[in-house]
């Protein structure tokens, strides 16, 4: 299958929102994609529509096992290794910084921090090598997914952007280190977007409709998937290093 796909694709939190979509994008313009979650059934059920073009790994992004195991399956599915990696997996959690709940902290801490740098500390070893011989003729991307509210202290989520305004100096700094060697580490920023975040993280009914009616429509996951689409589908020596999407009508955060 070395040939049937133009690139390969590893996605954590594919099952969902931003990630699902994503999925659904790369495949759609000829990318073979390796897509993880915690729910394998969903990722199953994405293998059977999707067909031969995305394969399921089911498993906690922020073990560092899990994460190998991406790696190679996508060089046993698709014959060579990914070029493109969505670090997308995340929680969210409402409260302020005085009522936030401590134990959800340190969970969301693991996932959304130490998962996606060690996920970023992979997909960089990895692509170093071959960049090193295969710039400017191959791309290589890394592209995380932070928050407007990594950007802006959100006065209803400071505690969930807190681990996003890490995340932003982790992209930031592989950037730096990397860049000079031909992978290109993209920052892809979403205002809202409707998913199945806001019930996770713990948002009531009354501050989603606050959102709609404030700020809506909201975005959906297509509408970040694109943008992703449209980050790694530039040639090799074209670099989008940070990108905001927003809501039209979401002035804040």
């Amino acid at each position: 299958m070395t040939d049937q796909y133009s690139r390969i694709a590893i996605i954590t939190g594919a099952t969902s929102g931003i990630g699902e979509a994503t999925a659904r994008r790369f495949v759609a313009g000829g990318y073979g994609v390796v897509g993880n979650a915690r729910n394998a059934e969903k990722l199953r059920a994405l293998e059977q529509e999707l067909g031969t073009a995305f394969c399921g790994v089911a498993g906690d992004a922020s073990e560092s096992l899990v994460l190998e195991g991406l790696f190679a399956s996508a060089l046993e599915r698709f014959g060579k290794t990914a070029d493109v990696v969505v670090a997308n997996a995340g929680r969210g959690l409402s409260g302020s910084v005085k009522d936030a709940d401590l134990s959800g902290f340190e969970n969301m801490l693991k996932l959304n921090v130490t998962g996606t740098l060690v996920l970023l500390q992979k997909a960089a070893r990895k692509m170093l090598d071959r960049q090193l011989a295969d710039y400017p003729k191959q791309a290589a991307d890394i592209v995380i997914i932070g928050s407007v509210v990594g950007r802006h202290i959100s006065p209803f989520s400071a505690v969930y952007g807190a681990t996003k305004f890490a995340v932003h100096s982790l992209a930031e700094g592989l950037r730096r280190e990397v860049g000079s060697k031909g992978i290109r580490v993209s920052l892809v920023e979403p205002g809202i977007v409707i998913s199945g975040f806001q019930e996770a993280a713990g948002y009531g009914d009354d501050l989603v409709k606050k959102f709609e009616d404030g700020f809506g429509p909201l975005l959906h996951g297509e509408d970040v998937a694109n943008a992703i689409h449209y980050i790694v589908a530039q040639p090799p020596h074209v670099h989008i290093s940070d990108i905001v999407v927003r809501p039209t009508r979401q002035d804040y955060p």
